[in-house]
């Protein structure tokens, strides 16, 4: 099982790599004119390294299998890498249907994060409570990930679309979203960053605090910013927190996670400031030029298709799929559960696209922003409903 759990994550860091060269490649690219519409030779190098890098992440997935004895999709983890996969699986079909180059370069960013993000989790294999050994656990989280993995792509789709047709020489409403969107992003990125900064370093810190009649222990992976309210440092040779978390952050960990959003915000916006420094405009004004000969119709069609396929199968894996197994495991098809209310949440937004786009003619820049805002709300029931909000679907 060692051995397996070796090459498993062997193979899940050389995805990591040859999508990280496939991006590269990708944006040389953009250095042949006119051709986003034809392979070339640094598009089929670059596509050709997306594929091989599949072929390791699908070896990843198989291997892990094995070892666990059940599909890798029960932890954050497991979930996030598998819907890293779903976006450069849904990629790739939309690529040989479109043939357009800068896909590849605004999607396999938005996998490599997810794939960086989802490294942050434990990775340990651990056996699955009675509720989740059911066939229907699989059939479901596996349809529900390659539905965002599509949904994903309409996303990047949009926020080209974006980028390229916002003026960016004037200060208006779209100029300040779009680069809230990429600020977003970098976020993310000053997430992993400083996690596996400390991680590297074996930081920890342990805090012991109230709750109820008990005394819990916190431990934190990266330096207090906010300890737990009412805590008492106990580890030796750290730094105290600079403040106690608000009183109203209740949960398990609450305080941690709320540490660990600060982080995140903190490294996002030096990051940010950086870039700014060196653009010397913004993000979104630093892009713009080099997407002059994106064909903005064919991006605005992708983005629709991308929903109108992801949409029907987000139906099945996250509402169908999930009651039946709902049904297996909790004896009721429906229970109201945070997880459940924000999947019929983000089903309703998508049905929603499609009534606009069909029956209100809601195309280009309409459309394109609520493409990126559907995308918003998949990430918020990722990270926001599983790891804050208490739930029967709660990783952590």
């Amino acid at each position: 099982m060692s051995n397996l759990l070796t090459l498993s994550s062997t193979m899940l860091y050389t995805a990591f790599a040859f999508y990280s060269f496939a991006t590269i490649m990708f944006g040389v690219t953009l250095t042949d004119k006119n051709k986003q519409k034809k392979i070339g030779i640094s598009g089929m190098i670059a596509v050709s390294l997306t594929i091989i890098g599949l072929f390791a992440q699908l070896t990843y997935f198989v291997t892990r299998w094995i070892a666990a004895g059940h599909a890798p999709v029960s932890n954050m983890f497991e979930f996030m890498t598998s819907l890293g996969m779903g976006i450069v699986i849904a990629f790739i079909i939309i690529y040989f249907i479109y043939r357009l180059n800068i896909l590849g370069l605004f999607a396999l960013p938005v996998a490599l994060i997810l794939i960086a993000y989802a490294s942050m989790f434990p990775t340990e294999l651990s056996p699955l409570q009675p509720s989740l050994q059911s066939p229907w656990l699989y059939i479901h989280i596996t349809t529900v990930a390659l539905s965002q993995g599509i949904l994903g792509i309409s996303f990047v789709a949009g926020l080209i679309y974006l980028i390229k047709q916002i003026d960016q020489n004037k200060r208006n409403k779209g100029n300040m979203w779009l680069e809230i969107v990429l600020f977003s992003l970098i976020v993310c990125i000053g997430f992993i960053s400083s996690t596996t900064t400390f991680n590297a370093l074996d930081y920890q810190a342990e805090f012991e605090y109230p709750s109820g009649e008990s005394i819990l222990t916190a431990e934190y992976n990266l330096p207090a910013i906010a300890a737990p309210k009412d805590s008492v440092l106990i580890t030796e040779g750290v730094q105290d927190a600079l403040f106690e978390a608000p009183g109203w952050l209740q949960g398990s960990n609450a305080a941690k996670k709320f540490n660990t959003l600060l982080w995140s915000l903190i490294v996002g916006l030096i990051l940010y400031g950086f870039l700014r420094l060196l653009l010397r405009k913004r993000i979104g004004a630093a892009i713009q030029p080099l997407l002059k000969n994106i064909n903005a119709d064919l991006v605005d069609e992708v983005t629709y298709r991308a929903v109108a396929i992801g949409f029907p199968l987000f139906t099945l894996g996250a509402l169908i799929f999930a009651s039946i197994w709902a049904q297996i495991a909790w004896d009721r098809f429906w229970g109201w559960d945070p997880k459940e209310v924000w999947a019929l949440v983000t089903w309703f937004f998508y049905a929603a696209f499609l009534h606009l786009r069909l029956s209100r003619g809601w195309h280009g820049e309409k459309s394109s922003w609520l493409a990126v805002g559907g995308f918003a709300i998949i990430m918020f029931n990722l990270i926001v409903v599983n790891l804050v909000i208490a739930g029967l679907h709660s990783y952590a």
